[in-house]
């Protein structure tokens, strides 16, 4: 008797163990799940791999410890098994993702690298192959700009730069414009002209209803756009300089609110060193109103552009004392020439100044006054800009007797009622404006 109850007190005590065994073996399998869980989202093989294994070992030992114990009920081991088995699937599934995402990831790189390594051959062609076109158009465009030049100095040398520039160059027409030429049609001599010579001739003469003293003509080319303004009474048209004169520039658009122009674009060049001045001090001579506002010698390209008391457009390398002989009133300096007394300047290769935003102010024989202002350097659109030929073209075209360039580039811009109509885009590539010691502008309330 009591080897028999001592025998069941030990079998207890087993059982007891077992269970205990058995409680903390349950803990491991439950443990290893969480575990399982939180290692399935690192897609890892290897490490999704060894924790099922590890699952599997502790279930089989826990499977044997209650069949020991003559434990019947497996309905936790069959939820942990169910459970076990979804997870060992998702393993499977995000490993395929996994594998899949890997080997997109690389097609893609393979062809990065493949455009890459085109782009390079591509651009290491145009920059110094056999084709000199592309090569002339990036050195002119480069050399134009104020903060760009850079692009051309990196892949070239000086002698290179120089020698594109000594074949794509402006050979100015020489002289000053003769005021005898121009002669001032009226109002009414064109309200009666009802035949046209050509459609440029009928978009200047066919007035717009809404504005009796200027008319805006959109102007589209290959690689620019923009816009020309013709004005009817000279008469109207002033100087406007920054009201910190020599110290700081302003907006063209500060300018015209200021002084109450309907309509402006901006005027001339100003001393840039370095290529990071505040644009307030213009360069050569500057008349505004009748009044020399500066009077310098110009260095550069071009020189006088401005009207006389009579009206008259008139260009020319002159200095302040021929200008006042003239009776000039307002005027700026800039430049080049492009047409004078009816005669074009000479245009080697695209001229010298590559393709840009471009502003030009001419004059016909009618002495109608014609503002042009071009987009350029758009490269996102395709919108280059102009060059030298294309802007002698669109004044011939229509009726320019005498036509010169103003500042272009950041500056050029037209404005009207105080807001900018064009898409003036500065170095940044922000499309912006910058501030500009001069400009025209168009006053009607006289």
């Amino acid at each position: 008797m009591e080897t028999t109850e001592k025998d069941e007190l030990d079998k207890n005590k087993e059982k007891k163990g077992q269970s205990k065994k058995s409680s903390r073996i349950e803990k491991q399998l439950e443990n290893a799940v969480k575990e399982n869980k939180e290692e399935i989202k690192n897609v890892s093989e290897t490490a999704s791999s060894s924790a099922t294994i590890r699952i599997d070992s502790i279930r089989d030992e826990l499977k044997k410890i209650r069949i020991e114990n003559d434990e019947d009920d497996e309905s936790d081991i069959d939820e942990n098994l169910e459970e076990i088995e979804e997870l060992e699937e998702n393993n499977k599934v995000e490993s395929k993702k996994s594998k899949k995402k890997k080997k997109i990831f690389l097609r893609i790189l393979r062809v990065l690298f493949i455009l890459g390594l085109l782009g390079i051959i591509v651009l290491a062609f145009l920059l110094y192959g056999p084709w000199d076109g592309f090569r002339d158009w990036y050195i002119t465009s480069a050399m134009t700009t104020m903060n760009h030049q850079w692009l051309a100095t990196m892949f070239y040398s000086q002698e290179t730069i120089d020698e594109v520039l000594s074949r794509n160059k402006i050979n100015e027409v020489s002289g000053i414009t003769d005021n005898s030429l121009i002669k001032k049609a009226s109002s009414e001599e064109m309200k009666k002209q009802k035949k046209y010579a050509n459609e440029y001739e009928k978009a200047i003469l066919e007035k717009d209803p809404a504005h009796e003293d200027y008319k805006i003509i959109n102007i589209e080319g290959k690689a620019y756009n923009g816009y020309l303004v013709a004005i009817y009474d000279a008469s109207k048209i002033h100087t406007m300089v920054t009201s910190k004169i020599n110290i700081q520039g302003q907006y063209v658009t500060q300018m015209a609110e200021r002084e109450g122009a309907v309509i402006a674009i901006n005027g001339g060049g100003f001393d840039d060193p370095n290529y990071s001045s505040n644009g307030g001090t213009p360069t050569g001579i500057t008349y505004s109103r009748g009044k020399l506002i500066t009077n310098k010698n110009n260095a550069g390209s071009g020189g006088l552009i401005g009207f006389t008391n009579d009206d008259v457009l008139t260009l020319g390398r002159m200095n302040s004392t021929k200008a006042d002989e003239l009776g000039m009133r307002d005027a700026v300096t800039c430049g080049p020439f492009l047409i004078i007394n009816g005669e074009s300047s000479e245009i080697l290769g695209n001229g010298g100044w590559g393709q840009a935003a471009r502003t030009v102010i001419g004059q016909r024989k009618d002495g109608i006054v014609l503002w042009l202002v071009l987009n350029g350097r758009n490269y996102a659109t395709g919108i280059l800009g102009a060059d030298m030929n294309d802007l002698i073209e669109i004044m011939q075209n229509y009726g320019a007797y005498n036509a010169a360039c103003l500042d272009g580039g950041t500056s050029s811009v037209l404005v009207e009622n105080n807001k900018i109509l064009n898409d003036p885009i500065d170095s940044t590539g922000k499309h912006k404006t910058r501030w500009v010691p001069t400009a025209f502008g168009l006053f009607l309330n006289e």
